[in-house]
C-alpha cells in the first residue's frame, strides 16, 4: 500500500500529540521522559541556567516565521495558479473546457468519470485550500514581522536545538496540511508548467488572461462556514496578546476548513497539546518564582486550564 503525504503528515501530528499526552499523565514512572520533554520544548526566561547544551539563541525564531512565510506563499501561489487554471467556479461549458484544455496527463481530482456535482466538489475544495492558505499567509507574516520588529529577546534566551527543529517541521508542515490532498496534482501542475516553459520558451507558451476579479472570485462563492472560520481566525489573529488566542486561530481554520479534514483536526489537536502543555510548565515557573502570582490564574484556557 502506497503512503501519502497525507498519510505521512497524519502520523506526525499523531505522534507529536501523543508524546504530550504521555508525558503529561501525573505518574513518576513517566517522570524521565516528562523532563526530558520539558527540557527540548523549554526555552527563554523558564530554561534552567544549567541546561544550556545543544541551544540555539532565541531570536532564531525568526527563522520560523521566515521559512513559514516563503513556503505558504509558494504553496499558495501554485495552488491559486492551479485552481485557477483548472478548476474555476463558474459556469458549465468554461469549467468542461478548461479541465479538458489544461489536464493534458490525467488527473485523480478531476475525472471525466465523475458525477457534475462531483466535479464541482472536487473544484470547491481546491478553492477552500486556496481559502486557508490566505489565512495562514496573513498568520506567518503577521508573526515574521513582530519578531523583526516588535520583539526583543534577551542575547541570553535560547532553546534546545531539538524544539528549534520541531519548530522549523511545524512551520513547514502546518500549511502543507492545509492543501496535502491535492499537493501532488498541485506539484504535477507546475512541474509540467515549469517544463513547457522551459521547452517552448515564453512566446510558445498559451497566453492566460488575468483579470483580478477572476481571480478573486470564486472566493466569495464559498460557502458559510469559511466565512465563519475566517471571522474566528481573525478575532484571534487581533487579540493575539493573549496566549489562548493562538487556539482561536487554528480553532478559525478548522471551522473554515469545514471540519472534514482529519489531517487540519489532527494538526489542531497538535497545536492544543501544545500550548496546553507549554502554558502549563511556564504557570508553574510562575508560581514557582514569584510569590505573590495568583495561584487561582489559569494557565492558558479561561475558567478551564
Amino acid at each position: 500500500m502506497e503512503v501519502g503525504l497525507a498519510q505521512l503528515l497524519r502520523a506526525a501530528w499523531i505522534a507529536g500529540t501523543l508524546a504530550i499526552i504521555i508525558a503529561s499523565l501525573p505518574t513518576s514512572r513517566l517522570s524521565s521522559f516528562r523532563g526530558a520533554l520539558l527540557g527540548f520544548t523549554r526555552r527563554g526566561k523558564i530554561m534552567q541556567s544549567s541546561s544550556h547544551k545543544f541551544t540555539v539563541p532565541q531570536r532564531f525564531f525568526l527563522h520560523f516565521y521566515a521559512v513559514a512565510s516563503v513556503w505558504t506563499t509558494f504553496l499558495l501561489i501554485t495552488t491559486w495558479i492551479y485552481a485557477y487554471t483548472v478548476a474555476p467556479l463558474a459556469s458549465e461549458p468554461f469549467v468542461y473546457s478548461a479541465i479538458t484544455s489544461y489536464l493534458t496527463g490525467g488527473s485523480h481530482i478531476f475525472s471525466s468519470h465523475e458525477s457534475p456535482s462531483t466535479l464541482f466538489l472536487n473544484r470547491y475544495l481546491v478553492w477552500q485550500a486556496v481559502f486557508l492558505l490566505l489565512l495562514m499567509e496573513v498568520q506567518v507574516l503577521r508573526r515574521l514581522y513582530e519578531t523583526i520588529y516588535v520583539f526583543n529577546y534577551s542575547p541570553s534566551a535560547g532553546m534546545h536545538v531539538i524544539g528549534y527543529l520541531t519548530g522549523l517541521f511545524f512551520y513547514t508542515a502546518a500549511p502543507l496540511s492545509i492543501c496535502c490532498d491535492l499537493a501532488p496534482e498541485i506539484y504535477n501542475f507546475t512541474a509540467n508548467q515549469v517544463k513547457d516553459f522551459i521547452v517552448k520558451g515564453k512566446n510558445q507558451m498559451p497566453a492566460i488572461e488575468f483579470e483580478l476579479w477572476q481571480f478573486a472570485s470564486p472566493l466569495f462563492k464559498l460557502g458559510w462556514h469559511q466565512w465563519i472560520g475566517a471571522a474566528i481566525f481573525f478575532w484571534g489573529w487581533v487579540h493575539q496578546h493573549r496566549c489562548h488566542a493562538i487556539l482561536v486561530i487554528y480553532a478559525g481554520l478548522l471551522v473554515a476548513s469545514g471540519g472534514a479534514n482529519l489531517t487540519i483536526w489532527l494538526l489542531f489537536g497538535f497545536v492544543v497539546a501544545n500550548l496546553v502543555f507549554a502554558a502549563a510548565e511556564t504557570h508553574r515557573w510562575y508560581i514557582q518564582k514569584f510569590e505573590d502570582y495568583p495561584r487561582n490564574r489559569f494557565a492558558i484556557i479561561p475558567f478551564v486550564f
